[in-house]
This record gives C-alpha cells, structure tokens and sequence, in this order.
C-alpha cells in the first residue's frame, strides 16, 4: 500500500480534506453508505479506515465497527473522533488480519484497494474474515479516469496495461504524493470472483445534488464523468 510515513506525513491535512470535500464526503462516502443500506446491528470491518468518517457514519446506523488501518497517525485522529472504547487496530491489508474467521457481516474498502499490486492476498483474507453472505462493499479509482487523467502527456493509454502512477499535490498547504495500482475493470473482476466473491453490484454514482451549488465547477465534471467504481460482492 502507500507507504506508513506518507499518510502519517499528512494525516491532519488528509483529514480536513476528507471531511468536507467534493470528492469524499459528496461523493464516494454517501455513495458507500447506499450501498451498504441498513446496516443496523450488523458486525463491519471498515479497511483502511484512516481517520474514521466511515466508521463513524456506520456506526450512527447502528453498526457494530472494528477499523483497521496501516497509519498510526490516521488511527490516532480516528482514536480522537471515535472515543477510546472504539475498536482501531494497527493492520496492513497485504498482511493477515487481526480477526477470527466469520467474525463480520460486512467488510467496507473505501478507497483502498488500489494501492496494492497483488489483490488476491488481501481479497483472501478479506473473505476468510467474513461470513458466508457478507458482503465486501468496495471503491476504487476508475480505470479510465485514470487512464485519461494520468497518461495524457504519453502516446495513447493502453487501457488494458496494468500500472502504477504516482499523484503529487498539495493538500491544505501540505504536499501530498500518493502511489497507486491501475487495473482494467477485468482484473477486477477476475480477481474478486477467483477470491470466491460473487458480484452483487457494480455501480458509477453521481456526486450528491447539494454539491452542485458547494462546487459548481468541478461538479459539473464529476457528474459526467466517474472517478470511481464502487463494488458490492457477496462472499459465497
């Protein structure tokens, strides 16, 4: 995944980000809560859950949450949101996780997955943690937003090439650089039904309609064309 010291680099900047942007919090956070439906009473491991704005949106819907997290320093933030009674772990997805077997109703990967080359260790794993039925609820970057985004200056993107492209900005006054891995929708796929998921859900959502007045540029941008690719798959 993207390295430990990089997040905790620019854990307080990441957070303020995350919670009032266009990206996260009117865009890829809702569109993961609508998947996830009702969620009340239901065990949830929220997977790379940084600074906790998943686990608490989850848990204000009367899920029982146990987030883990590779960052120290996003868990602490998390640790400050969440109260000292929350369940936060320090776990890389690329290593075994700290759960028994079945112990989870549902799993959220929010924006993580495509920070690992190899899924199929973690999607394992992600399945072995979870109940026959469960569900991993699951967002990535979109391969052609990637492909479009980030290869323009290039001869024209091999849509089907697997890659890696790392992301430098400045994040409220902090740089940011962030590595990522870009599939093709049908490694996706293939890796999530070699894992012994079966696909339930592949949804594109728009950004919410309060964001339109909030970012009226950029919404006009993100309502035409997705950033992301939301998955929603059933353990068999």
């Amino acid at each position: 995944m993207t390295s430990v010291a990089a997040y905790d680099d620019f854990a307080e900047a990441y957070q303020a980000e995350n919670e009032t942007s266009l990206m996260n919090a009117h865009y890829e956070r809702p569109a993961t809560l609508a998947l996830a439906g009702d969620v009340a009473g239901r065990r949830i491991l929220d997977a790379g859950c940084g600074a906790g704005p998943l686990f608490a949106a989850l848990r204000e819907r009367g899920a029982v949450v146990s987030g883990i997290d590779q960052s120290t320093a996003m868990l602490a933030l998390a640790r400050q949101r969440l109260g000292a009674d929350a369940d936060l772990r320090v776990a890389d997805l690329a290593d075994p996780l700290p759960f028994a077997d079945a112990e989870f109703d549902d799993v959220t990967a929010s924006l993580v997955l495509h920070y690992l080359r190899d899924w199929a260790p973690t999607l394992a794993e992600l399945r072995r943690v979870l109940k026959t039925g469960g569900r991993l609820i699951a967002s990535v970057n979109h391969p052609m937003m990637v492909n479009l985004t980030h290869r323009q200056d290039g001869p024209r993107p091999d849509y089907f090439e697997q890659y890696t492209w790392t992301d430098e900005f400045e994040l409220h006054g902090h740089a940011a650089r962030m590595t990522f891995w870009n599939k093709p929708l049908h490694a996706m796929t293939d890796a999530f039904t070699a894992a012994g998921f079966r696909i339930a859900v592949i949804s594109e959502p728009h950004p919410t309609p309060a964001a339109r007045d909030l970012f009226p540029g950029d919404f006009e941008i993100l309502d035409t064309f997705p950033s992301f690719l939301f998955f929603v798959l059933e353990a068999e």
